[in-house]
């Protein structure tokens, strides 16, 4: 190495002496252009002196000074007074730059342990050896800066902390955090590593950072949740080294391909009845299916021309730094949380990548918090190739010996050498192993998580889309994303806008707003009022009466609606799990009259032309009498039936009625004529319906004709309710806020309030209710300002006195209820011995129960009074200590 820095060094000041020459020379052709046109107005062999004496000349003499003009007494009183004016430029400092108060940061951010020095020379000679070894690859990220200027090894800068938040217990979730909750800085060069590594908590505060600072916390995160995660240097694209998804289709318009379940073949059984033979042409399907196919080939053919023209025009413009990029990302191995396949996150996006792709050009060398790992494969093809065996050494060179990967073992090397026991766990407790985190575990509050983003926003931009997100709570309406989708590169045109809403009182979650076509289409959580799922309209036409299509849980309803579609002239209804089998419904209505009345009233409904019930089959009945379509025809007058075709039947029986005359009027009877019924049955040997039955069929037939209309008009009155609600709800836009988010909930913020002032005037009355007892005998002295040692001493004496009396008359008082209740019950007892003899059992009861209950009396009487002599003279004691510490008395009672 020395041989090689000594031939070095010459070549290098080699250039930099010809880089100097180079510039003198640009200098002096310079000047000589200049003096030689000087020069022909000069004598010969005077050039150098009349070159050098003209440069002075040059310099020496100055030219004169401009006339100024003298300012009046006002100009000069406005100089000095923007004298007095003056800016300072700051320095540009790159945010690496950045110097933070080394005040705010504990001790292991300011100073290493000795194990930590001991770490970073171990990590010196590493670097030193490598340097050595291969000279023709970049230097390693083992030791840099943290905040406070302090060299730390990176494997230490890694804090694995296990945060309080459901949505932080996967990795996607850990990913989509980190990517959302920071904002990008980028290399500064590219080509170069970091001087500086912040601490997790740190760029968590600042909310910003480079590639290194974001996969620093997003490993730190996965560490702690049990991932076998590693941060990764090495090489990626100018895309993802600078963020850059304009040619990524956005996630969110990414459909997830669902996985069919292949239907399992029924086993034929040795006795089963073989189906009938299948009398098809196999050439005919033979040739069909290579029609098919063909044609199947013919539109993947062109899909993929298409698709290579697509990706032709969009491919990215040609990189000058490609594959000298550097880049940190994240490596999840397999083994941990069931995790079956090793896979990349890259920490800008939350996206995972396979071990497969060419987003990554190359690796230098990964590290956890517990080892360091260089790279010994070629990276020819990128990631591709690479295996990620950490215990092999011939594919990683590991640093510190103590590692959790199993190293590959060499059997003649047990066999040769005789090693004792001992020897071997002398050279365990050796080894050195990476030194404790000196960063602060990570914090972050409920509402700094909820935030999400750097101010509550973000926005994302993709192939022709724009994700805007938004904290939880910011937006009045509950927005908390807004995708917008456009035709063009340029994000002008638009097509489509999805906004994805949360906590509101609606339970409204996803609105799509088709810019093209003019579809809206609303979705809903189940809870809402009328179980709507989901509502698409117009949006040039939300009102009634206009094309719409509703879904509801119908789970949640009575009527087991599931879907209705409304245009101005028509209704559309289905149905599930009625006990009627009722599925389908359709009404034909005409243009609304034109009659007078007040705007917005309903008393000029839609005319009913026609409707239309389907029914399923009820297998309780014949299929004969089981009712398959209902027809009511209001327009023509007459009502068509049509039933359910029985199994060996190809065609159905139906029943027609013309309808009676005067039917509209209340109270008018139904005459029913033989010109009114006809009817077609498909077995001609069954027999008919009598007259009876046919009449009262028809009679059930107009009832259930007058409840249907009334129920299409209960529709169209809910299809307004509903609208009505919804412009209400829009123009509100209530949240929800849980009972516990106390800084939200203004309901707990007025309970929590006056609960406090509650027990602010509790304590204010406690605080009255301590009257002084020196106020009464005071009065009798007439308040004097100052006592007297005379009349100190006489309120000792009076209040001491007056509390003798009271303790004297409580006892009195308890020994007079005492005796009242002896005499009361003497009497009662001279009573029964009187009348013993003649008393009946009822009587004997009353008279054991007083007695019991004249007992407990007297027993308490007589323990309050024995306990009131015991505390008497403690109290009395207390208020002789209590006068003697009162500030009154305290200077003439205590002397």
């Amino acid at each position: 190495m020395a041989d090689v820095l000594a031939t070095e060094i010459p070549d290098q000041s080699l250039d930099h002496l010809t880089l100097d020459q180079s510039t003198d020379d640009i200098e002096n052709e310079g000047v000589e252009s200049d003096e030689y046109e000087e020069e022909e107005e000069g004598e010969d062999g005077e050039e150098p002196k009349k070159r050098k004496k003209k440069k002075k000349e040059v310099t020496e003499e100055p030219a004169p000074p401009p006339v100024e003009e003298k300012l009046s007494p006002e100009a000069l009183a406005l100089k000095k007074e923007l004298e007095r004016i003056f800016v300072v430029a700051p320095d540009l400092q790159s945010w690496q730059e950045l110097r933070y108060d080394t005040i705010e940061f504990p001790d292991s951010y300011k100073h290493n342990s000795p194990k930590e020095e001991l770490a970073l020379s171990y990590a010196e000679n590493f670097r030193r050896q490598y340097v050595h070894l291969y000279r023709d690859r970049k230097s390693l990220l083992l030791n840099p800066v943290n905040e406070c200027g302090l060299e730390k090894l990176v494997c230490t800068t890694l804090r694995p902390t296990q945060l309080p938040y459901i949505s932080l217990y996967n990795w996607d979730g850990c990913a989509d955090f980190v990517a959302d909750y920071l904002n990008f800085e980028p290399l500064n060069p590219p080509v170069d590593l970091p001087a500086r590594l912040r601490s997790p908590m740190t760029v968590l505060k600042q909310q910003r950072g480079h590639c290194f600072e974001y996969a620093n916390v997003l490993c730190s995160l996965l560490i702690a949740q049990g991932y076998d995660a590693y941060i990764v240097s090495g090489y990626a694209t100018r895309e993802i080294c600078l963020m850059d998804s304009t040619r990524e289709i956005c996630p969110l318009l990414i459909e997830k391909k669902e996985e069919k379940v292949e239907e399992k073949k029924k086993e034929v059984g040795k006795y089963t009845v073989r189906p009938p033979k299948d009398l098809k042409s196999k050439y005919e399907a033979k040739m069909s299916k290579r029609a098919d196919d063909n044609r199947l080939a013919e539109i993947k053919k062109k899909q993929e021309e298409e698709e290579q023209k697509l990706a032709e025009l969009e491919k990215p413009a040609w990189d000058p730094l490609h594959g000298l990029r550097v880049h940190a990302w994240v490596l999840v191995l397999e083994g941990k949380r069931e995790i079956s396949e090793s896979f990349y996150i890259e920490p800008f996006t939350g996206q995972a990548y396979s071990l497969t792709t060419k987003e990554f050009h190359g690796i230098e060398s990964i590290w956890n918090h517990q080892n360091y790992w260089v790279n010994m494969q070629l990276c020819k093809n990128g990631v591709v190739d690479l295996k990620f065996d950490l215990g092999d050494c011939s594919l990683w060179e590991f640093m510190f010996p103590s590692s959790d990967k199993p190293l590959l073992s060499i059997p003649d090397l047990d066999e040769d050498l005789d090693i004792d026991d001992e020897d071997e766990e002398e050279d365990v407790e050796k080894h050195l192993d990476v030194p404790p985190s000196w960063c602060d575990p990570i914090e972050i509050t409920y509402k700094e998580f909820e935030s999400r983003c750097p101010l509550g926003k973000k926005t994302k931009y993709y192939k022709r889309a724009k994700l805007e997100r938004f904290a939880p709570y910011l937006m009045k309406d509950g927005l908390v994303a807004r995708l917008s989708v456009y035709n063009d590169y340029e994000l002008k045109d638009i097509n489509l806008v999805k906004e994805f809403f949360e906590n509101r009182e609606d339970h409204l979650y996803l609105r799509i707003h088709n810019m093209k076509s003019g579809w809206v289409t609303e979705y809903f959580l189940e809870g809402r009022s009328h179980a709507v799922k989901e509502h698409t309209y117009l949006a040039s036409s939300p009102g009634a009466e206009s094309e719409r299509v509703m879904l509801f849980y119908n789970e949640a309803r009575v009527d087991g609606l599931s879907k209705r579609e409304e245009t101005p002239l028509e209704m559309t209804e289905h149905f599930q799990n009625r006990e009627d089998f009722l599925y389908y419904q359709h009404i034909d209505l005409g243009p609304k009259p034109k009659k007078a009345g007040p705007k917005g009233s309903d008393l000029n409904p839609r005319p009913i032309y026609k409707m239309v019930q389907k029914f399923a089959r009820n297998l309780a009945k014949d299929a004969n009498e089981d009712v398959k379509e209902l027809v009511y025809w209001i327009s023509e007058e007459k009502i068509q039936i049509t039933y359910h075709t029985g199994d060996p039947k190809i065609i159905s029986s139906t029943r027609e009625y013309m309808k009676p005359p005067g039917v509209e009027e209340k109270g008018s009877p139904v005459i029913m004529t033989a010109d009114m019924h006809s009817t077609f049955q498909v077995d001609p040997a069954s027999k008919g319906k009598k007259n009876l039955d046919l009449y009262q069929l028809l009679c059930q037939l107009l009832k259930d004709e007058d409840a249907c209309c009334n129920k299409v008009r209960e529709s169209e009155a809910e299809v307004r309710t509903i609208l009505k609600e919804r412009l209400e709800e829009e123009t509100r836009s209530l949240l929800k806020i849980s009972v516990y988010d106390t800084d939200r909930n203004e309901r707990a913020k007025k309970h929590r309030r006056e609960l406090e002032r509650q027990l602010l005037e509790e304590k204010m009355r406690r605080e009255e209710m301590e009257v002084d007892f020196l106020a009464p005998f005071l009065a009798q002295m007439g308040d004097p300002e100052k006592l007297t040692k005379e009349q100190a001493f006489t309120l000792k004496d009076q209040c001491l006195a007056d509390l003798k009396q009271r303790l004297i008359d409580k006892a009195n008082l308890i020994q007079a209820r005492f005796e009242k209740e002896t005499a009361e019950l003497t009497k009662k007892q001279q009573w029964y011995q009187q009348n013993q003899v003649s008393m009946l059992k009822d009587d004997e009861e009353d008279y054991v129960s007083y007695c019991t209950e004249a007992m407990f009396k007297i027993h308490i009487l007589e323990l309050r009074l024995q306990r009131h002599k015991e505390k008497a003279p403690y109290i009395y004691m207390e208020l002789d200590k209590k006068l003697r510490a009162d500030r009154r008395l305290s200077e003439y009672l205590t002397g």
